[in-house]
């Protein structure tokens, strides 16, 4: 067991996922199938040998705790996932940024015994042996050790870009620039910040002592923290994340990462996942992905119309207690205890848990959150114009995202959850969209937890 302590950044609001982040934290977003986006950094600490966890959560915690508190224990002596709401500890204010949270929570550094504690995101999708870059940091003496992977160059501008010398020191860092400087020797991409970082543990009081102090800072680890170090003359070592090694790995497999905080890059995720060659294995059994444990049947598919004598699923993936009956399914990720009645014809979606797809419907590029309902002979994402007049959420490329509870009638006004509605409302990330979108959609009078919300799902099993 590895003593070094870690502390998991899960408290960000993820307003580029709207809607999906109204009701929950990013890190509580799901993600293929059955998962939730924190179970992969999770996973990542527990097979890498840690098991002193520290859990920072802010932002419609609600969900996330409930799944830690359900499905995450660890069960050996002084080994732990321990949740850490934002409690105030250093005055009247909520976390001010992620160096403030950790600065919150000064006294889990102060208790610890190691001389060093990794801080890592919680909510990006990757797979990561963090051991390995724990020995890289201690073998380096460096002050902080930061794990970098390139990017293509047109996208480096959502992350922190740096520089590195010939032994891997930072000697340059900009956080989230509008013109990122590529890699010297491939003009296309750009190093970035992955967001995960190991400091001694005393270097890292320190600094974040004096951010404390500063009025100007927006107390951030990429726009502050690592700039302030740099500054200092700190030493601060990159981790080359191509190097990682995960155990049981097929021979050439590259290194999984990605960033999931947009409707565009989640989806792309979730189809990466499905398919025939996927980038990120989910069935490596010396680095399983732990998620809830949940009591539904095996996932049917089955001929059941003698109007659809075929169901086929092509390149999809579906989970446990979901029925495909008389379907197709092309490119599909189709969460658990769901229902596709026959004749429905699904292409290039994602369909989270709990929904219900009426007999016939079309969907192409949707992406259907928890308990939703597509009536029969509906179709969407064959149209995009219409979609974008008919759906409040449309993404650029078109993919058209369904709120949790939603129901899509053939035609008239979707409906609803009225809870859902009214958080959307207020949300200043959808708030806009909502108001734009006045008069032309319905309620329903149920909430977007009910499992009725997504109709009679159990109806002809």
């Amino acid at each position: 067991m590895n003593n070094t302590p870690l502390l998991v950044l899960a408290g960000g609001k993820g307003s580029r996922l709207a809607p999906l982040t109204c009701h929950r934290a990013k890190p509580a977003v799901p993600f293929a199938g059955r998962y939730r986006i924190v179970d992969f950094v999770l996973s990542n600490v527990v097979n890498s040998g840690y098991r002193r966890i520290y859990l920072l959560t802010q932002f419609m915690a609600s969900s996330l705790i409930k799944h830690i508190s359900r499905n995450w224990h660890l069960h050996g002596i002084q080994e732990f996932i321990e949740i850490v709401p934002a409690q105030m500890r250093m005055g009247p204010s909520w976390y001010l940024g992620t160096a403030d949270a950790v600065w919150q929570n000064a006294n889990l550094l102060h208790e610890s015994r190691s001389a060093h504690v990794g801080v890592f995101s919680g909510d990006h999708v990757y797979k990561f042996a963090i051991d390995q870059m724990q020995d890289v940091h201690e073998a380096s003496g460096a002050d902080l050790t930061i794990a970098g992977w390139p990017v293509p160059i047109e996208e480096a501008h959502q992350f922190g870009v740096m520089e590195v010398d010939m032994s891997g020191r930072l000697v340059g860092f900009e956080e989230k620039p509008k013109h990122p400087r590529s890699m010297p020797d491939d003009p296309t991409r750009a190093l970035v910040s992955m967001g995960n970082y190991f400091f001694r543990r005393d270097a890292l009081i320190d600094v974040l002592a004096v951010d404390a102090e500063d009025g100007s800072s927006a107390h951030d680890f990429g726009k502050n923290i690592i700039p302030r170090m740099l500054r200092e003359g700190a030493q601060i070592q990159v981790y080359d994340f191509g190097t990682n090694l995960v155990p049981g790995e097929r021979d050439g497999t590259l290194p999984y990462w990605r960033d999931v905080g947009t409707i565009e890059g989640y989806f792309t995720a979730n189809m990466e996942v499905r398919s025939s060659l996927p980038a990120v294995n989910l069935y490596n059994r010396l680095w399983r992905i732990r998620t809830a444990q949940r009591d539904y049947p095996p996932a049917r598919l089955v001929r059941h119309s003698p109007k659809h004598p075929v169901s086929a699923a092509v390149d999809s993936l579906i989970c446990e207690g979901t029925i495909v009956s008389s379907s197709s399914l092309d490119q599909v990720m189709l969460g658990y205890d769901s229902f596709v009645h026959p004749g429905c014809e699904l292409e290039d979606s994602v369909v989270f848990s709990g929904c219900d797809i009426g007999e016939g419907a079309r969907l192409k590029r949707v992406l259907l959150d928890k308990n939703c309902a597509v009536e029969a002979g509906t179709e969407i994402g064959w149209d995009t114009a219409a979609d974008r007049e008919r759906f409040p959420f449309v993404s650029e490329s078109g993919i058209v995202v369904l709120p949790k509870g939603t129901v899509v009638p053939r035609e008239g006004p979707i409906r609803l959850a009225f809870d859902m509605a009214e958080l959307m409302q207020r949300d200043p990330d959808t708030k806009p969209i909502m108001a734009k979108f006045e008069g032309r959609y319905e309620l329903l009078d149920r909430a977007r937890h009910s499992h009725q919300s997504s109709g009679p799902r159990y109806k002809d099993r």
